[in-house]
Order: C-alpha cells, then structure tokens, then sequence
C-alpha cells in the first residue's frame, strides 16, 4: 500500500489549488457597499466608466471641459488649458497632466489621465457598488484556475509514476488508481464550480445602463455644473461615445478620434510582451479593447462599452472604423445586444 502515498503530494496540491480557486471566486463576486441600483440617477462620469471604462470617462470630462471653456483643442490635437478652476477630480487631473507647460498633446494626456488616482477611484466606487468587478480580482481568479489546471495534471503524472514504480507483486501492493480518479473528479467539480465571470460588468450593471439607456435621452442630474448647458449631449457621450453625442465641432471629434486610435496602438504594442500585458491587466485602465480576453458575455465587453471602446474610448480605435468594435452597432455594454468578441 506503499505505492499510495505518491498521490499524498498531488493531492495537497489539488486541495490547495482548489480552495485558492474558490476563495478568488468569491472575492470577484463580493460587494463591499451594496446599494441597489441608482435607477437614471447615476453622476455623469461614473456613467461614462460603466458604459465605456476608463477612456469614455476621460473623453467625456474632455468634453465638459471643453463646452465649458476650461480647455480649447484644436487640429493638430493638443490640448491648452483657459486658466478656469477644475470642477471636480477628473478636471484636477487634466490640469496636472497638462502642467506648467500649458498645454499638451492630447494622446498623451488621455493615456496619463485614464491612469490617473481620480479615474482608478470611480471605478472602486462602481466595483463596490456592485456594478463592475475589480480587474485585479478578475486576474486573481484565473491564475488561481491556471493552479487548479496545473495541480490536475500533477495527478495524472504521479498516477502514471505509481504504475510504472510499480514492482507487480502482491495484489495489494499495487497503486489504487480510484484515488487520483476522485482526485480529479473533485477538480472537474471545482473547476466548474469557479467559472469565470464574464466580463467587467456584473449582471446588476448590466441591468443599470438598460435603465439609463431606455426611455428618453439621459440627461445627468449630477457631474454636471449647473452653470453648463448641454447635459443631454454630455450623457449622449458617456452611454455612447463621440458618435451618439453628435457634437457640432468635427475638429475635436476628429482630434479624440485620433488620440483614441493611438492610445489602442500603444496598448497593443505594450500587450505584445508578456511583462507589461500581465501588468496592465491588475489596472482598470488595462485590457479595454476590442478582442479583450475577459470579455465573453452577450451584453458587454471587458471595458463595459455601451457602443464601442478603445481602452474604453468613444467611438474609434485601431479596429479600422468608427466603431472601435467594428461596426457602429457592436456594443460593448449593452446598447446594442451584441459583444466585441473579446469583460
């Protein structure tokens, strides 16, 4: 009965891996704060994070800014600050990723800001709300399913060693092959137990932007100044980018459009090594493009975009068209039905 103890190890392996695996399965599923749904009485830009992650949130405070006279944006793309007080924290952190200088070039000032503390805290607020799940939990969540995969094939290894270190004497000597059997049993049965989420936007998100999205056009009841007009045009570009909002000026579309585009190619080319792709993943600011890996659901992609999405940006990315997804109808959060492909 030596011969059993070679499954001692696997199996430590295997309960170890298993309870890592449901331990990181419930940490994506908890909400520290829930409130129920806010109805249409979300603020603007935790609207736009919901919709279309960390990009829409900067192109529609971009946007504010600019109807508000805080900041002009010409051709060429760069960004000039008018000297106008900051409305809020995500206003504060244009103002300090522009600087001393004055002014900047819009693409990086996008990437600088979308990174930024103010950005990072509305999508905290919307994760403990309920309505997002933590990208850092997403990641932990999978790894730990990589382990459990790993620590199954451990069983098979050992049970193979067993039989071939068997000496085929006595009966009773030989290894008992029902063990890494209920071994890997008890992973099929972990494993389905902790599939994973699909995508950022939980089902209660999911639900909250089909209530912003129904009905009349959203107007913000709160993000907005009082002294700004132009709210529904603001909540037009936080539920569906540039192109929903239908703004007047071509040249700052034209200009956001191309800071987009650039953000998804510098996105990209970080992607293509495996240090910075596994970085940027444990941020809300990483993985927010079309074919994004954790998307999947029906209804939403991995950034949350209600139309489109390039790290979340409105309307264009290096997918080749007006709809970073690929066609103007993709949806990317659930305004449209239909998924990037790529959570």
């Amino acid at each position: 009965m030596w011969h059993n103890s070679y499954f001692f190890v696997p199996a430590v392996l295997l309960a170890a891996a298993g309870l890592y695996a449901a331990r990181t399965h419930q940490r994506v599923r908890h909400v520290p704060h829930p409130k129920g749904l806010p109805g249409r009485g979300l603020p603007l830009l935790d609207t736009a994070f919901l919709a279309g992650g960390p990009g829409r949130v900067v192109d529609t405070a971009l946007v504010r800014m600019h109807l508000a006279e805080q900041i002009v944006i010409n051709r060429a793309g760069l960004v000039t600050l008018t000297g106008a007080k900051p409305y809020d924290a995500v206003d504060q952190a244009v103002h300090d990723a522009v600087g001393a200088a004055g002014s900047r070039e819009l693409g990086a000032l996008r990437r600088t800001v979308m990174r930024s503390a103010a950005v990072e805290e509305i999508g905290d607020r919307l994760a403990d709300r309920g309505l997002m799940r933590r990208p850092e939990r997403l990641q932990r969540a999978r790894t730990a399913r990589r382990l459990l995969w790993l620590a199954m094939l451990d069983v098979v290894v050992f049970a193979v060693l067993a039989l071939l270190l068997d000496d085929h004497e006595a009966l009773h000597e030989r290894p008992d092959l029902l063990i890494p059997g209920f071994l890997l049993l008890l992973g099929a049965v972990t494993l389905a137990a902790t599939s994973p989420a699909k995508g950022r936007i939980t089902p209660a998100g999911q639900r909250q932007l089909t209530l912003m999205q129904g009905g009349t056009p959203w107007t913000p009841s709160s993000g907005v100044s009082p002294r700004l007009t132009g709210g529904a045009m603001l909540g037009a570009v936080a539920l569906g980018g540039l192109a929903a909002a239908a703004l007047d000026d071509q040249e700052l579309v034209a200009a956001m459009l191309a800071a987009a585009a650039e953000e998804e190619a510098v996105r990209q080319a970080q992607a293509s090594s495996s240090a910075s792709s596994s970085s940027s993943s444990s941020s809300w600011s990483g993985g927010y493009s079309c074919g994004a890996a954790d998307s999947g659901s029906t209804h939403h992609h991995s950034c949350g975009s209600s139309h489109h999405s390039s790290c979340g940006s409105s309307h264009s990315s290096s997918c080749g068209s007006s709809s970073s997804c690929g066609s103007s109808s993709s949806s990317c959060g659930s305004s449209c039905g239909s998924s990037c492909g790529g959570s």
